[in-house]
């Protein structure tokens, strides 16, 4: 028996009657927390390169993983074996390069552009992609969503004149390195600190807002 075999029983075992009150009581709900706890403590392995700590965290992730199987096996939903079934096909499907009769790509960028072209031939699953922006996690942390809305803008040449500054934000680019990028991060937050103000929640509002702006100016056939 496999190690992550061992994992799903246990947490099986957890979960079944005569084990323990916690675990029974947890619900996909409760459990988003400690989810995002236990990505949160990975990340802060990997920045720190603490290989031994790294992998206790990965094996808490794990954990989270197999436990939201569980509970979709026990509504009649799916198991573990679906999901890295899943998973797998995905990484097969993806990579016809690789495991099919693809042509070879020789750099990083062209994988990445065969990739997003693959999944967009894919059918999606959940809500049904509305306007011109890619459907975003909403619990996405706010600086991702931020780089991931201009991403997109940049991506599919968005009109944002009037919205955004270009050249501004290429002139201010020119001049930045990981340092001074983070630097002016914790500056930032730190006055928005002082000043009372909510960094997180300003600039999801601000992303946001420059979404909706570009989406007005873009013809609803196209979008």
């Amino acid at each position: 028996m496999s190690a992550v075999e061992d994992l799903r029983k246990t947490i099986a075992a957890l979960r079944a009657p005569g084990g323990c009150p916690w675990d029974q009581e947890q619900t996909h709900a409760t459990l988003t927390r400690c989810l995002i706890d236990e990505v949160s403590e990975l990340l802060d392995t990997i920045d720190r390169l603490d290989k031994p700590h790294m992998r206790e965290e990965l094996g808490d992730v794990l954990m989270q993983v197999i436990f939201h199987a569980q509970l979709a096996e026990e509504d009649g939903h799916f198991n573990l074996e679906d999901v890295a079934r899943e998973a797998n096909d995905k990484l097969v499907r993806r990579h016809p390069h690789v495991f099919g009769t693809g042509d070879k790509l020789g750099t990083a960028e062209d994988v990445i552009v065969k990739w997003e072209q693959i999944k967009a031939q894919e059918k999606k699953n959940g809500p049904v992609q509305a306007g011109v922006f890619k459907d975003l996690p909403p619990r996405l942390p706010a600086l991702m969503f931020a780089e991931t809305v201009w991403k997109q803008i940049e991506k599919k040449n968005l009109p944002v004149d009037g919205v955004v500054d270009v050249a501004q934000v290429r002139a201010l680019g020119a001049q930045l390195d990981t340092a001074m990028l983070g630097r002016m991060l914790f500056e930032l937050t730190a006055a928005a600190r002082a000043k009372g103000l909510d960094p997180e929640g300003a600039l999801r509002l601000h992303a946001t807002q420059v979404m909706r702006d570009v989406e007005a100016r873009v013809p609803a056939s196209t979008a």
